[in-house]
């Protein structure tokens, strides 16, 4: 039997209270639609908007800019002036664009806050603050069907605090946080190390792709346009696309950055680099086999005899294409400022080499990029299951 097992059989063997939330926590402000019974006490604390948060924010700062989003940072009290705070709080945003429970936020100590809803516990010898966060991430899917409106969305503080908690003894609660605080440890260990293995097997990647592109000293020098057909392609109207491939729409259509959707019928058949030409990512290099359709702000790519295609596409992506982009408002690649390019043409027979092992490259890190990814999502999830598991109570009648 475990720790936690041991307390409950023996502070709470017949289940805790469930309490509403407002009748344990304080808030920062009155809510509309909420009986004035139910908020008798509140901290207020002075918030600025997302822009001038991070206008404070500097490096070695020990006060924290606790943001709405996902992006945070630090301060010094002599810049955060009169906005400083501090206390122990959770936090849910005010107006929020994404799930909130990848926005709810713990902290405790010195801090400047946006535009949260601030929540502490009103008696910390009955309800830990700690246990009171990691309660408030598994309501997070419920919480999030409390938020209303278009755009930016805000919650109905009112459902929020008639959410029932349980509360369990404190014991109980501080043994489930350092088990969640252990986990939470854990998790952040792993994800760190599984995303430190792709940046390294996607570098390694790009320096040997890189080593053998430019290893052509012998190679004689050409134009763009006089080894390749390079030709925009056709605009369509957004009816006619699909975001998901279908019985309908079986054909992927490229535009300015790679797959924009699918369509029912394509514009070319066979194998070719596809360059976006248009918007900030412009000179971004895909490669399309079969039946696929390009729009205007794609150029598609035909050698003509002395090139490779899939050799061809792994040298315009080494080329960083971007860097020849216009400087407007609208940035864009004219196909005739790629046509005028210098490139190295190998023989045929270094370039297949080449392509093999490359391929062979491109088919491990693309298998390491998927799957490292599901590994981080799958110790994510087993994370959120064994907290919603320890944070299950029976009822008492």
């Amino acid at each position: 039997m475990s720790r936690l097992d041991e307390l409950i059989a023996e502070l709470c063997p017949d289940g805790v209270e469930f309490k509403p939330l407002w009748s344990v926590t304080i808030w920062d402000k009155k809510f509309n639609a909420v009986d004035r019974r139910k908020q008798p006490k509140v901290y207020n604390y002075p918030y600025l908007l997302a822009k001038d948060l991070f206008a404070l924010e500097v490096e070695g700062g020990d006060v924290f800019l606790l943001s709405t989003g996902e992006q945070t940072g630090w301060t010094l009290e002599e810049i955060a002036g009169d906005n400083m705070c501090e206390g122990e709080v959770v936090t849910i945003p005010w107006g929020k664009s994404r799930a909130v429970v990848d926005c709810i936020k713990y902290y405790k100590g010195k801090f400047v806050t946006a535009d949260n809803r601030i929540m502490t516990s009103n008696d910390t010898d009955i309800l830990s603050n700690k246990y009171l966060y990691y309660w408030i991430m598994t309501q997070g899917d419920l919480i999030d069907s409390f938020y209303r409106g278009s755009g930016i969305k805000h919650p109905d503080m009112a459902k929020v605090l008639e959410l029932k908690i349980p509360v369990p003894p404190l014991e109980v609660q501080r043994e489930i946080v350092r088990i969640l605080d252990n986990f939470t440890e854990l998790t952040a260990e792993l994800t760190a190390e599984l995303t430190a293995e792709l940046t390294a097997r996607k570098q390694q990647y790009e320096y040997y792709r890189e080593m053998l592109l430019t290893d052509t000293t012998d190679a004689p020098l050409k134009r763009l346009g006089d080894t390749c057909n390079m030709k925009s392609g056709k605009a369509i109207k957004a009816v006619m696309l699909s975001s998901e491939k279908d019985e309908e729409h079986g054909y992927p259509c490229f535009g300015g950055n790679g797959i924009r959707g699918y369509i029912a019928e394509p514009s070319h058949h066979g194998e070719y680099p596809i360059i976006g030409r248009q918007g900030a990512l412009c000179g971004n290099v895909n490669y399309a086999t079969g039946d696929f359709y390009a729009t205007e702000h794609a150029v598609v790519v035909k050698s003509k005899g002395e090139y490779d295609q899939r050799y061809l596409f792994y040298l315009l992506t080494s080329m960083n294409l971007n860097q020849y982009k216009s400087q407007g408002a609208q940035p864009g690649l004219a196909v005739g400022n790629i046509e005028n390019l210098m490139a190295p043409v190998p023989s045929l027979e270094k370039q297949k080499r080449i392509v093999n092992v490359l391929d062979r490259f491109d088919m491990l890190c693309e298998d390491i990029s998927s799957g490292l990814p599901a590994e981080i999502e799958a110790r994510q999830k087993q994370y959120e299951y064994y907290r919603d598991k320890l944070l299950t109570f029976k009822r008492l009648a």
